[in-house]
């Protein structure tokens, strides 16, 4: 090949041009006075609003993704916030609920000891306070056991009440606890007077005979006049219940045409199946001074002895 037709010229990779710092030093001069005119006149404002037409729908899609995840994310947050939320309410409610409760049952409590109270201020007979523990385990009687026994001073045969009347009877008596016969025992019988008519009774415990958890007045005449609404309170005649006090109220008179007495129906006014504070009566009894020992017989004079003869 003849040597002219040789390029001569250096490759372009030996090319000398600008060094590096001089492109620097240009370049960061276009880029502070690009800084400088955008401060002053804005003039990359139109370009920015540009650019940033043309790539929304680009973030738009790009958002999507992370703004469904923020949705989820919020909706179990908020979830679990609400469940959290009416858990506690529910407890809060529940804690409200007990709290009426125990209001609810302190004022029935406070209402019943002051008719209790009430009562004991018009019977003169000494009387001790006292609260029933727990139904006798006898399912054949009508017992319940209070907590007041012999060291209180509480005697067999004491009478019981409530604030509303008589309760039953003291039928055993231990050194700390009693045993009280309700009166709706079969086995319990109450001397009673009926207020209207001024007659007199004796109201046994039905003990569930018919049903009704009452009591039954019994040997009482077919013509007796007894009418369903007449009270009942104890005569005072045994010597063991002060009278006065109510017993029951005449629920049902039947009278039967084959049979010489009424079968006389009455509800007890004591609360016999849900009392809680009750009132133990010293008997009448007890309360009678002993009577007095009979006085020894003057000596009899003595006879003048007769003459000896």
């Amino acid at each position: 090949m003849p040597l002219g037709t040789l390029d001569r010229t250096p490759p372009p990779f030996f090319k000398q041009g600008p060094s590096a710092l001089s492109k620097l030093l240009v370049c960061s001069a276009l880029a502070l006075f690009l800084m400088v005119a955008d401060v002053r006149f804005r003039i990359t404002q139109p370009l920015r609003a540009a650019v940033s037409t043309v790539l929304y729908p680009a973030e738009w899609l790009v958002m999507r993704p992370m703004l469904a995840l923020r949705t989820v994310q919020g909706y179990f947050v908020s979830l679990n916030a609400a469940l959290r939320g009416e858990e506690a309410a529910r407890r809060q409610l529940l804690a409200q609920e007990q709290r009426a409760g125990q209001v609810e049952q302190l004022l029935n409590e406070n209402a019943q000891l002051r008719r209790l109270l009430g009562l004991r201020q018009r019977l003169n007979t000494p009387t001790l306070a006292a609260e029933v523990l727990y139904d006798a385990a006898d399912p054949y009687t009508r017992k319940v056991v209070i907590d007041k026994g012999l060291t209180q001073g509480v005697e067999a045969g004491a009478p019981v009440i409530d604030e509303s009347g008589v309760l039953g009877q003291v039928t055993r008596a231990l050194p700390v606890v009693s045993e009280v016969t309700l009166v709706t025992d079969s086995d319990q019988a109450i001397p009673v007077l009926n207020t209207r008519t001024g007659s007199r009774g004796i109201a046994y415990g039905d003990g569930g005979r018919y049903g009704s958890g009452g009591l039954e007045l019994r040997y009482m005449a077919a013509n007796a006049d007894v009418q369903p609404g007449d009270l009942l309170t104890t005569s005072g005649i045994d010597g063991v219940f002060p009278p006065g006090i109510p017993v029951a109220r005449v629920t049902k008179v039947d009278r039967r045409p084959d049979s010489a007495f009424a079968r006389i129906v009455c509800q007890p006014l004591a609360h016999v199946d849900g009392v809680r504070h009750v009132m133990v009566l010293k008997p009448l009894l007890s309360q009678i001074p002993p009577r007095p020992a009979p006085q020894d017989a003057p000596a009899a004079a003595k006879r003048p002895a007769p003459p000896r003869k």
